[in-house]
C-alpha cells in the first residue's frame, strides 16, 4: 500500500511539474503573429508572463486590453508579455486582432505541442516565469481584477 502511495505521488508530481512553481519552464519557439519566430530561451534575463488563450473564449477576449495595458507598463523594467493562441486554424485569432491590436507579441501554437508541455487546460492560463526561467505562478481562468494579481506578481519578481 506504501509503494502504491508512493507511485501515485510520482505520478502527480511529475504531472504538475511543469507547473509547479519552481520548475523550469520548458523552452519552446513558435511563429509569431509578424512572422518572426520567437524563442522563450533567448528571453532569460526577463520576467515573462504567458497568456495561453483561444478567440473563442470569452474571458480570454476580455482579458487582452489588460494584458495589454501590463505589458506597456512594465516593458521598460524588463517584463514581456506573450500571448500563445491555442488554436488550430489561426485565422479566427487574426480576424479578432485585426481589429483588437496588441502592443505585444502574440504567437500561433497550432499544433498545441506547447499548451501540452505547459498543462493548460483552462482557457485562459497565464504562467509567470522569473527572471531565470522558473514558473513562479499560474492563473487559471480570468475574471475582471485578476490583473491585479498579475502585477503583484511582477511587482514580487522585479523586488527580487
Amino acid at each position: 500500500m506504501k509503494k502504491r502511495i508512493q507511485q501515485l505521488a510520482l505520478v502527480l508530481a511529475c504531472s504538475l511539474a511543469v507547473t509547479a512553481q519552481g520548475a523550469t519552464a520548458p523552452d519552446f519557439t513558435l511563429k509569431a503573429l509578424d512572422g518572426n519566430n520567437l524563442r522563450l530561451a533567448e528571453q532569460r534575463g526577463d520576467i515573462m508572463l504567458i497568456n495561453f488563450w483561444a478567440s473563442w473564449c470569452g474571458p480570454c477576449i476580455q482579458e487582452m486590453p489588460a494584458l495589454d495595458k501590463l505589458a506597456q507598463k512594465y516593458q521598460m523594467m524588463g517584463v514581456q508579455v506573450w500571448g500563445v493562441n491555442v488554436e488550430n486554424d489561426s485565422s479566427a485569432a487574426k480576424a479578432y486582432l485585426s481589429k483588437v491590436q496588441v502592443a505585444f507579441p502574440i504567437l500561433f501554437d497550432i499544433d498545441n505541442s506547447v499548451s501540452k508541455d505547459y498543462r493548460v487546460e483552462a482557457m485562459p492560463t497565464t504562467v509567470i516565469l522569473d527572471k531565470d526561467g522558473k514558473v513562479r505562478t499560474v492563473h487559471r481562468g480570468y475574471k475582471p481584477g485578476y490583473e491585479k494579481k498579475y502585477e503583484d506578481d511582477i511587482k514580487t519578481l522585479l523586488r527580487e
